[in-house]
């Protein structure tokens, strides 16, 4: 069974903090209740997308390079799976989404979100995520996590502590910016803590 319209759900957050093991568990619990999820991720969802992620996460270019990349990888997604399954009345479970570039190109990087503000309203100023769940932890706590569950870390898992910092600032920055769409989760509270509060969040959504 399918919804009349489809909804969007983002999952946004450091590396570390543990938002992609709750993708499955949002999916599964969608799919219970009879609706059709599409489960994705950024950069990458699409055969392009997904060779434009090996050259971002492992390759070492210019900030701005990165940002456009990014969302070369964002267009294709949207095109090819985001809008045609919004279309069709499914469910789209996306692991990161522009919330990221904000975070980590300008956070991280130091671009000037004046930069990426028109790349975001040119790929998809009609498009933005129903809910954006917003995984946070403190930064020790990322870092101890990502260190025993990566042994082959990629660019941006191996930058250091204050990077992450700038990082989580801007995603908090952007939550009490945008606090109708972003909710914060606790990401250091237990597993099935967390799945309580997302299990509240889906059921508003849900209606």
């Amino acid at each position: 069974m399918s919804s009349a319209a489809g909804k969007f759900i983002t999952f946004e957050g450091i590396d570390g903090a543990g938002k992609s093991s709750h993708v499955s568990f949002i999916t599964q619990y969608l799919r219970e209740r009879g609706i059709e999820v599409v489960a994705t991720r950024e950069p990458g969802g699409t055969p392009l997308g997904e060779t434009l992620r090996n050259i971002v996460l492992n390759e070492k270019m210019h900030g701005d390079t990165e940002a456009l990349l990014v969302f070369a990888s964002r267009r294709e997604h949207l095109a090819e799976v985001i809008e045609p399954a919004l279309a069709r009345g499914e469910w789209v479970v996306c692991d990161r989404f522009t919330d990221s570039t904000y975070a980590y190109q300008c956070g991280g990087r130091g671009l000037d979100p004046s930069r990426v503000a028109p790349l975001e309203h040119f790929v998809h100023g009609h498009r933005q995520p129903d809910l954006t769940l917003l995984f946070d932890a403190p930064i020790n706590v990322a870092r101890e996590r990502l260190d025993r569950a990566t042994p082959d870390p990629d660019k941006f898992e191996r930058e250091q502590g204050e990077f992450f910092t700038r990082v989580r600032q801007v995603y908090l920055e952007r939550a009490a910016q945008f606090p109708q769409r972003i909710v914060i989760i606790d990401a250091s509270q237990t597993i099935e803590m967390i799945r309580e509060r997302l299990c509240d969040h889906l059921k508003r959504l849900l209606g």
